[in-house]
């Protein structure tokens, strides 16, 4: 039984109704619920180019008894008004019980994890699959039947309850975890007026179970699984703020999500999503890498960099940041030997040797902004500078080329900060290629990328490699990445107006 209640009746009540399967459609499926797939008008344009079928964007959600879970989860589906969103509830996976429980139900704690039966999902060809294809009984032996919900592919699905962080393969599945963390007097004081108002029970008899089941288990069990978020939410629904810059996050990553599924040569670095303030971190919380410290990581760089407010030192210090996260997750992609050292001790350490056989090339003149970055991770690299015309969306006149000569035994880093049409990106490519570098050989790295320029280089250079920091919206009529952050170089470099 769900922490929310620790009585037999109030599942038999919720097995008799039509939500008991944990499945919220709020009116966004458009087909019946046998159906598996999603109608066409839900696809997006970008998954309707692949084979490969389209993943949902799993989210969990987890936090104490009357945190405020099911608030923070209406309040984000209402946000993403414009994506399929379902909504499945811990209450689907409860076991059932024996004959020999049910008669001394009120003896067991039905908040410990040894009730919740998630093994359903494990017994699925592909984990996802278990919660966007599958059907989710009732966990109730003795209803008249047993409840059965087909989820349509959806764009995104929301995990929640108490428990969903516990087992280490249904954490697997999240591609975002959340964590509702309320005051425990607060959390107390919702539970005694829910129960009592809205289901009749006594005060006495919510006091005695919260005492003996459900402040046990959530010491035990719920709170050690805070570690595991991603994100923390103080004040749970509440915390307007929090809320409003995880919405726009998951929309960032909904992009990156589809993008990266069809490309798996596409690599977007992780971004914590940590504060910029310490005045910003007592609204949006605390998460398990430490992004209540007051250091600006991935999204707070970028909401620095993009703000045309900025000044233009400010802008490339947090663009050089950005450019060397870039860089060294960039780095990460090469290739690997063992090797052994003898330390100081006397001991042998087994490492590994980096790749020998490296350079950089700049696409001049916006990719000359990351080569000090490279240089200052790679002692004595050798950079090649190639400079394409561009001219709205056509970038494939080429003015100037130096390169190493035995650029063709070498693996290559590609710069450019923004990947827009990738027009440029391709005859830079082209003339790699035509240098003698294999394509597995090359690395493109940049800070921002639009889906158009993702498509146009991956479809025609399906072995390249991809390494950003963001996945933007679109480009618009002018060709020019939106959200973006304008002329990189000129703002880069101080030549912009």
């Amino acid at each position: 039984m769900p922490e929310e209640t620790n009585s037999i009746d109030y599942v038999m009540e919720k097995a008799s109704g039509p939500h008991f399967s944990g499945l919220r459609l709020d009116g966004l499926l458009s087909s019946p619920p046998s159906s598996s797939t999603a109608s066409p008008s839900h696809r997006s344009a970008s998954a309707s180019d692949s084979n490969a079928p389209k993943q949902p964007f799993v989210i969990g959600v987890s936090g104490g008894t009357a945190s405020g879970k099911t608030t923070v989860c209406d309040m984000i589906i209402q946000q993403l008004h414009d994506h399929r969103v379902v909504l499945v509830n811990q209450d689907s996976f409860y076991r059932g019980l024996t004959a020999e429980e049910s008669k001394r139900v009120h003896e067991y704690n039905f908040d410990h994890p040894g009730f919740v039966n998630f093994d359903i999902i494990k017994s699925q060809p592909t984990a996802v699959s278990a919660l966007s294809r599958h059907l989710v009984k009732s966990p109730i032996n003795s209803c008249k039947a047993l409840l059965s919900w087909k989820v349509n592919a959806s764009d995104v699905i929301i995990l929640e309850g108490i428990l969903v962080f516990h087992d280490q393969r249904v954490r697997n599945l999240m591609n975002m975890k959340i964590f509702v963390d309320t005051d425990a007097d607060v959390r107390l004081a919702r539970r005694i007026r829910r129960d009592t108002v809205e289901r009749g029970r006594d005060i006495n008899s919510v006091l005695e179970q919260y005492a003996k089941f459900v402040k046990p288990a959530f010491d035990d069990f719920v709170l050690p699984s805070k570690k595991y978020a991603d994100v923390i939410i103080p004040r749970g629904g509440d915390n307007h703020v929090a809320i409003d810059l995880i919405v726009q996050h998951i929309h960032t990553k909904l992009g990156q999500h589809d993008l990266c599924k069809i490309y798996p040569n596409v690599h977007v670095i992780q971004s914590t999503f940590q504060v910029v303030s310490k005045e910003a971190s007592s609204d949006f919380g605390v998460g398990h890498n430490g992004w209540n410290k007051p250091i600006v990581q991935i999204r707070g760089m970028h909401t620095l960099i993009r703000d045309k407010e900025i000044s233009k030192h400010d802008f490339v210090f947090y663009s050089d940041r950005l450019i060397r996260l870039v860089v060294e997750h960039g780095l990460g992609h090469l290739p690997f030997t063992e090797k052994q050292v003898v330390t100081p001790t006397g001991s042998v350490y087994i490492g590994v040797d980096f790749c020998k056989k490296l350079c950089g090339v700049s696409i001049v003149r916006s990719g000359e902004s990351m080569e000090n970055a490279l240089r200052a991770c790679c002692k004595g690299i050798k950079i090649g500078k190639l400079l394409i015309h561009r001219d709205g969306d056509n970038g494939k006149q080429l003015i100037y080329e130096k390169l190493p000569k035995d650029i063709s035994e070498r693996h290559v880093l590609l710069l450019d900060p923004v990947l827009a049409t990738g027009n440029s990106a391709n005859q830079a490519i082209e003339i790699l290629i035509q240098k003698g570098v294999p394509e597995s050989h090359i690395i493109f790295l940049n800070l921002i990328s639009a889906p158009e320029g993702i498509h146009c280089v991956c479809k025609r250079f399906p072995s390249l490699k991809i390494v950003t920091s963001e996945i933007d919206v679109a480009l618009n009529e002018e060709f020019r990445v939106i959200p973006g952050m304008g002329e990189f170089g000129d703002r880069y470099f101080g030549t912009d107006d």
